[in-house]
Formats: C-alpha cells, sequence, structure tokens
C-alpha cells in the first residue's frame, strides 16, 4: 500500500501488528509507544519529514483512549495529576511543534536530538534502578491485588498527595506543572505529545509508583496529542514545500493496532513487578539512543 503523504510504500497489515506489540508493552509503564514507532517510522519505512510526528500524534489519538479506560475502571487514574500534567504540557507541546517544524526539519538532526532526550530519560530510569535495588525489590514483591485504587489524600496548589496499598505519595503542584511545561516541548518535537516521556520522569524525580501514574500519563499524551495533530494541521498551509500534515490512513492504521494493545497491557500491568516495567523501559529508550547516534554518525 501506497501512503501518499508519508511517501512510503508498506503492507498493510505492518503498521497494525507494530503498534500492538510496541503497545501492549510501553502501556504498563504509561508510555503509549509513540516514541518507539517515530524510529520504526523513520528508520524502517523510511518517513523522515516533519509531518512524521503529526502522525505519530494521530496514532496517540486513536490508540490510548482503550488503556486510560481500563485504568480508571481499575480505581488507578490519579486525575488531579492528570490534569495539572495536561494543563502543563498543552502549551509546550504547542511550541514543541513549531521548533520541529522551524528548526528541526533535517531528519539527522532530528535523530540527534531525538537520541539525546532517550538516552537521558533511558540513562536516568536505569541509573535509578541501580541505586536503589533495594526500593525496587521492595516494589517488585508482588502484583497489585487487594486495595489496588487509588485515593486522593490532598490537592491544592502546594501539593498533591494520593494513597495507594497502605502508604501516601505526594509532589508538589509546581514541581508537576514546571516539569509537564517542559516535557511538553520536548514531546512536542518528538512527536510523542509529552504525556509520553514524563511517565519515567515521574517515578525517578517525584517517586511515584508507576502501577499509579501510568493513566495520567497517557491521559495526558491524548490530550497534547489532539491539540498536537490539530496544530500541524494548520501550520501545513505555510510550508507548502515540507510535509507538515498528518499522514492520516497511516496514523489510523497505527492507531488499530495500539488501541487493541494498550488495552491489553493495561488489563495485564498489575500483574508485572513494577521493576520490571522500569527495566524494560530504561532498556529500551537506551537501545534507540544508539540507533540513532549511530546513525547520525555514519555506522
Amino acid at each position: 500500500m501506497v501512503f501518499s503523504v508519508a511517501q512510503i510504500e508498506a503492507a498493510v497489515w505492518i503498521p497494525p501488528v507494530t503498534a500492538f506489540v510496541i503497545s501492549f508493552f510501553t502501556s504498563m509503564g504509561g508510555v503509549s509507544g509513540a516514541f518507539l514507532l517515530l524510529p520504526f517510522q523513520v528508520s524502517v519505512l523510511g518517513y523522515t519529514s516533519p509531518s512524521v510526528s503529526a502522525t505519530n500524534q494521530l496514532f496517540n489519538i486513536v490508540a490510548i483512549p482503550s488503556g486510560v479506560w481500563r485504568y480508571w475502571k481499575e480505581g488507578r487514574m490519579v486525575w488531579p495529576l492528570t490534569w495539572i500534567v495536561i494543563f502543563g504540557t498543552l502549551p509546550g507541546v504547542l511550541i514543541g511543534a513549531v521548533v520541529r517544524v522551524a528548526w528541526l526539519p533535517d531528519p539527522r538532526h532530528f535523530k540527534l536530538f531525538a537520541a539525546g532526550v532517550l538516552l537521558y530519560i533511558g540513562g536516568r530510569l536505569a541509573w535509578d534502578l541501580v541505586k536503589n535495588r533495594k526500593r525496587a525489590a521492595k516494589e517488585a514483591a508482588g502484583p497489585v491485588g487487594g486495595g489496588g485504587a487509588v485515593r486522593v489524600v490532598r490537592f491544592d496548589v502546594r501539593r498533591l498527595e494520593y494513597s495507594f496499598q497502605g502508604e501516601v505519595f505526594g509532589a508538589p503542584f509546581w514541581g508537576i506543572f514546571t516539569l509537564s511545561f517542559i516535557v511538553g516541548i520536548v514531546g512536542g518535537i518528538y512527536g510523542i505529545g509529552g504525556g509520553s516521556i514524563i511517565a519515567p520522569f515521574f517515578v525517578t524525580f517525584f517517586r511515584l509508583p508507576v502501577y499509579t501514574i501510568a493513566g495520567a500519563a497517557l491521559m495526558g499524551t491524548f490530550v497534547t496529542s489532539v491539540a498536537g495533530v490539530a496544530f500541524y494541521q494548520a501550520m501545513a498551509p505555510f510550508y507548502p514545500n515540507i510535509s507538515v500534515a498528518p499522514d492520516w490512513m497511516l496514523g489510523l492504521l497505527f492507531g488499530v493496532g495500539g488501541m487493541a494493545g494498550m488495552y491489553l497491557g493495561a488489563r495485564c500491568q498489575r500483574f508485572v513487578p513494577a521493576d520490571a516495567i522500569k527495566w524494560m523501559l530504561a532498556v529500551v529508550m537506551l537501545f534507540t539512543a544508539a540507533q540513532y547516534v549511530a546513525g547520525f554518525l555514519g555506522f
């Protein structure tokens, strides 16, 4: 099948199957899978124009609702955290979209930027796991059983706190908001909505349990991706010589596979140890970053 906007040709089953496999695993960590679909599109399918970022965000719009619904049904959606993420990342992702089109249209420069983002996040997550083995072992003691629902204890302009499995977790309101804004800019450039890469930050910086932040991160990604796709589409007429608007057919095919993968991933998450989910995210990020660096250097 020929995808005219992306200017590539691929079998019709490749996008949904790829998205299903990636999303099944990444959704357990609150990541939609878009950060891995992008290198797949760039390096495997040969889709390198700025519109690949918009296509990635279109995938998020179609795929994410099934995962969020599953986390909500199991009582593990921290809604105050979700709203802070949305209001923080939304302006950032629009700024990031402008940066991507205006200053990073060259695929080699974009790959180097993406490698830097993934290398930092993956390295930080891996270092945190190695440095805190005792805490990780405690989290890995078993799957989420009874009492797995989240209950908000405090939510104001100073702090957010909630209880989960007999423990209280919290973070400063403005700390979450500021981090969300910065991550939103990076996510807008990379084409993953912002909420996706904020999940590892919540785990490493604020020590929030991965079982409770996954739904909030995915919902934040969904809302900012809607804005991102609309913004890329609106910018397209101003850049007639560059492919800016998303490839709708390719994005929808990725989204259908991602929808099934995210639902099953969210359903299975509570049976997987927290440290296993974190290691999976860290290893995949570092491996992808290494590939980008190697490609930039010409290896």
